[in-house]
């Protein structure tokens, strides 16, 4: 998949002054949807291309800036996606007919696993792994997860990644020279498989924090009559 798509970066990065913000909410829409579209081949580009002025606006901080908020939004864009069609459809329909968009009742059942031992933490936490990043939205929205929450937690993660990727991108575009965008996106992933053990643990700490805190609140709270 990654090979497949780094051939049209260069086409893409040919509209990024006129089109670019859009291209990376969209883009990234489809990463947290169904679509098994990975996030690394938009964001760290986009970091890139800013820290060259090569996006709309021609001010590379201006440019991270709006680029890490369009890659959020797009990721809570297609969250909702998967959120509210689970609300809508159903998990009967989702297991019978999931495979077909990328769903086998495997992937599902790990991510309502997940979700239930972690609850709404999950839906920030899991948005730093990779297969089930896209994945932790559907059982949220199976489970009737309150919308300002699940928009919170998904945001909190959503971002984390977002600046993560764009931020790696930007740094190789202030050093690059004559760089290609295939060459690009393999230093971009090994970086993210190199930093991953910092990135991992401190999310963990955050989930770790969530569920001790969750507990003693709900140990506090009075036994519903």
């Amino acid at each position: 998949m990654t090979e497949l798509l780094i051939g049209h970066i260069e086409t893409m990065a040919e509209l990024a002054p006129t089109f670019g913000f859009f291209l990376i909410f969209f883009f990234m829409t489809i990463e947290s949807s169904f679509l098994p579209f990975p996030s690394e081949v938009v964001m760290i580009p986009a970091g890139f291309l800013a820290a060259r002025g090569e996006l709309s606006t021609g001010n590379p901080k201006a440019d991270f800036v709006i680029s890490v908020l369009m890659g959020i939004l797009g990721s809570l864009a297609g969250a909702w996606i998967n959120y509210g069609l689970a609300q809508r459809v159903g998990q009967p329909f989702l297991l019978r007919y999931g495979k077909y968009f990328f769903l086998p009742p495997a992937s599902l059942a790990r991510a309502e696993q997940v979700f239930r031992d972690y609850g709404a933490g999950a839906t920030f936490f899991c948005r730093l792994l990779p297969g089930i990043r896209q994945l932790i939205s559907i059982p949220a929205g199976l489970a009737g997860m309150k919308p300002a929450t699940f928009t919170l937690w998904t945001g909190l993660g959503a971002g984390i990644w977002v600046i993560f990727l764009t931020a790696l991108g930007y740094a190789a575009g202030l050093q690059a020279g004559e760089m290609s965008y295939a060459d690009l996106v393999h230093q971009g992933k090994a970086s993210v498989s190199a930093n991953s053990k910092f990135i991992i643990p401190g999310a963990l700490l955050c989930l770790g924090a969530y569920v001790g805190i969750s507990k003693a609140v709900m140990k506090g709270r009075p036994a519903a009559d």
